[in-house]
């Protein structure tokens, strides 16, 4: 593995460790005692945060761990999609079967745990202390409340949000919105629709559905809509709805 590449304009406190193997964008900010082990590569315009750890091994029983933080490591990496921010105290494992991933323009605030395997969508916003089990998998623009947890193997819908301090045990349905342990469905995130530019005919046809307990009509939805849908069909193993 390679040693480590900076892009242009980027702000990286001395105390740092970045390793081999680490590629860095332009214009991204590292703060105090990060440590950052390869295979990572981090996109253009994301902030790390202080004591922030990227790269290290899955939390696997028996997973070899490695030697040494400057060494880039075997196997699945990590990769930060760009303009995305990383608070204080984060965590994001390595992949153990797949990269781990954290798409772009996503907000993981701190004391975050993104365990081995994860896959974050696009616009992820995840409020202090979530934990995502190991090999979650999340559409475009989910949203996390504080304290909330994702069981591993789940997969969260595009617009889907656990709500404080739930436990999303199933497979969550895309814009629903869950609440407490087990998660169960309250209701459509129908604000997070609207702030998305989502027509009011897609939120009242999903708002209807979940009201029921039931999922929508897919002729019923625009075809953006519909894809959303048919994209968690081909994914769920065991869905919070049938």
């Amino acid at each position: 593995m390679s040693a480590s590449s900076v892009g242009s304009n980027c702000q990286i406190h001395e105390t740092a460790i970045i390793g081999d193997g680490v590629r860095i964008g332009d214009r991204v900010t590292i703060g105090p005692y990060a440590v950052l082990t390869g295979p990572l590569e981090v996109g253009d315009d994301c902030w790390i945060g202080a004591q922030t750890v990227l790269g290290a091994p899955p939390e696997i029983y028996g997973h070899p761990h490695f030697a040494s933080y400057t060494e880039a490591s075997d196997g699945f990496g990590v990769t930060i999609g760009p303009r995305t921010v990383i608070r204080e105290l984060t965590a994001v494992h390595k992949g153990s079967e797949r990269p781990t991933t954290i798409g772009s323009d996503s907000f993981i605030m701190n004391r975050i745990s993104v365990g081995h395997d994860c896959q974050l969508g696009d616009g992820t916003i995840a409020a202090p202390a979530v934990t995502f089990g190991g090999h979650v998998t999340l559409g475009a623009g989910c949203n996390m409340g504080m304290n909330s947890t994702i069981h591993q193997r789940r997969v969260m819908g595009s617009g889907a949000m656990v709500g404080m301090g739930g436990i999303a045990t199933k497979d969550v349905p895309p814009f629903a919105t869950v609440v407490g342990n087990p998660a169960l469905l309250h209701s459509a995130n129908t604000v997070g629709m609207s702030r998305k530019g989502y027509d009011s005919a897609d939120i009242d046809a999903i708002a209807a559905a979940y009201s029921e307990g039931s999922l929508p009509a897919l002729d019923e939805l625009s075809e953006t809509a519909a894809q959303a849908f048919a994209w968690w069909n081909g994914l769920v193993t065991k869905p919070l709805l049938t």
